[in-house]
């Protein structure tokens, strides 16, 4: 079972393919199965690197507070110890802030950046879909949500069904969501809230000088499109694709178009 030393911790990694590297991190809760639509078709053109956030899965870190830098510096982390100077990086939903972090802090590290369904700042209570503001605790006009005071299991399984526009896959999905819950426990979800409360990367994403493409879906009810439209009105250059109708899940409901869209940036030169 691959595991590396990384930034304090035994991060547990998965490297599928050859040709160049793609580093790809996953969302609020997530494990590295969560990319397998997208390791199956990007393995075919590149070596993908998939990996547990820290405190999840195979990954140490549990009950140890950390940040978003913290998470990019492990990212970097399992690029050293794999011996990658540079690598496209690809991150959804909380795992695209930290892909952020990782194009603000090591530009030399990053060949093209993919950010989906993701955010350059903590949402506005107005922002957010009224079950998530209700789980949360928050109203509208509010900032910031009192993390330790929300019932954090609860908020995971509201995200994850809100996630999904079909409900085909909301049967299925959410009664795994409370199996991985039960399994992983609410100390690494807690630790996550806290770790993207008040984060923000808005007033530095003219910084990020790689080629970006942006990417949501239209009907996201998690992370609001305007979020994606907003970082590709700050990243210089960057590309804005919008899945009509996409959810915030749109990595497996629309994983045909999804995976297209992203193939055809990083191969294209």
């Amino acid at each position: 079972m691959p595991r590396a030393a990384v930034n304090g911790i035994n991060l547990y990694y998965q490297v599928h393919g050859t040709g160049d590297p793609v580093i790809m991190v996953q969302g609020f809760g997530g494990v590295l199965q969560g990319w397998f639509f997208q390791t199956r078709a990007f393995k075919k053109h590149f070596q993908v690197i998939i990996f547990d956030n820290r405190g999840l899965g195979k990954t140490d870190g549990r009950g140890t507070p950390f940040t978003i830098e913290t998470m990019a510096d492990d990212t970097v982390g399992l690029l050293d110890h794999l011996g990658i100077e540079r690598a496209h990086v690809v991150g959804m939903s909380l795992g695209g802030i930290v892909a952020q972090e990782v194009a603000i802090n090591h530009p030399q590290r990053v060949n093209k950046l993919v950010l989906t369904c993701t955010t350059s700042g903590e949402a506005q209570g107005s922002d957010l879909h009224p079950e998530v503001l209700k789980v949360l605790g928050m109203k509208e006009g509010d900032t910031m949500a009192d993390v330790r005071a929300a019932d954090i299991g609860k908020t995971f399984t509201t995200i994850t069904g809100l996630g999904y526009n079909k409900w085909r896959w909301r049967t299925f999905v959410v009664p795994l969501a409370k199996y991985h819950l039960r399994r992983e426990g609410v100390e690494p979800l807690y630790a996550q809230m806290e770790a993207v409360a008040g984060h923000t990367t808005t007033d530095r994403l003219h910084l990020i000088k790689s080629p970006t493409l942006v990417m949501a879906g239209s009907g996201d009810r998690v992370i609001p499109p305007r979020a994606s439209e907003v970082m590709a009105e700050k990243i210089p250059n960057a590309r804005l694709v919008m899945l009509e109708g996409g959810s915030h899940a749109c990595l497996m409901e629309m994983r045909g178009r999804y995976n297209r869209e992203i193939l055809d940036f990083l191969k294209d030169s």
